[in-house]
């Protein structure tokens, strides 16, 4: 599965009281067109267009062009946590541990390396100067939730005897890097196209995984 669809957070539910359909449309709308044209390359006139609805649509459900913007970011990040933390919380351990880890790593790398995921990372990361508490929700909500997420998996892990760790959250914070920072950083400066698929994200991930348990298996695992 390959998929972390960020304009998923705008599908239809059940909770249509609550999110009108037009507020919907114009947060998918905008979704599309910030990522594609950031902050400053993006009018409430092209929302609009994409979302089939007319400015003063878009107008009454936001009071501008940054209320939209800074509601949009702090969804979609919450969205793509969502969906790492789920991973993390029914995490499938299968009583091998560096299969179970590896598993973990691709499904994580499989939601972070996306179009989408990492557009909205570059975006955020261009725009720090003019929205800093934004970049610091991003972050929060982000990175650092994976971190807290990470150092709860690691604390059951080395209580079960399958991990020997003195510090679970600097342990954390460790995986997550070695599997990640080589392919998003590549992804984030050499553009879409660098981001890995298929073969290339299993050895990522597993290279990552590799690294992590020399330092941290316990010996009888």
């Amino acid at each position: 599965m390959r998929s972390a669809n960020l304009l998923a957070a705008f599908s239809e539910t059940d909770d249509e009281l609550r999110s009108p359909r037009k507020r919907k449309a114009i947060l998918r709308a905008s979704a599309e067109v910030f990522l594609r044209n950031g902050y400053l390359g993006t009018s409430v006139d092209e929302v609009a267009g994409v979302a089939g609805v007319s400015k003063q649509t878009v107008y009454k459900h936001f009071s501008d062009k940054e209320s939209l913007f800074r509601e949009l970011i702090v969804i979609l990040v919450a969205s793509a946590a969502d969906t790492v933390e789920a991973g993390m919380q029914n995490f499938d351990f299968d009583g091998n541990i560096e299969s179970s880890l590896f598993d973990l790593a691709v499904r994580q790398l499989e939601i972070v390396m996306t179009p989408a995921i990492i557009q909205l990372r570059r975006l955020v990361i261009g725009e720090v100067s003019r929205f800093p508490a934004l970049a610091k929700t991003f972050y929060e909500d982000g990175p650092a939730r994976t971190i807290d997420s990470l150092t709860a998996l690691f604390e059951r892990l080395s209580i079960r005897g399958y991990l020997n760790i003195d510090d679970a959250r600097v342990a954390a914070a460790q995986f997550n890097w070695l599997v990640m920072s080589s392919p998003l950083n590549r992804a984030l400066f050499l553009g879409d196209d660098a981001i890995p698929t298929g073969k290339a994200l299993r050895k990522d991930a597993e290279q990552g995984v590799r690294m992590f348990l020399a330092a941290y298996r316990a010996k009888a695992a």
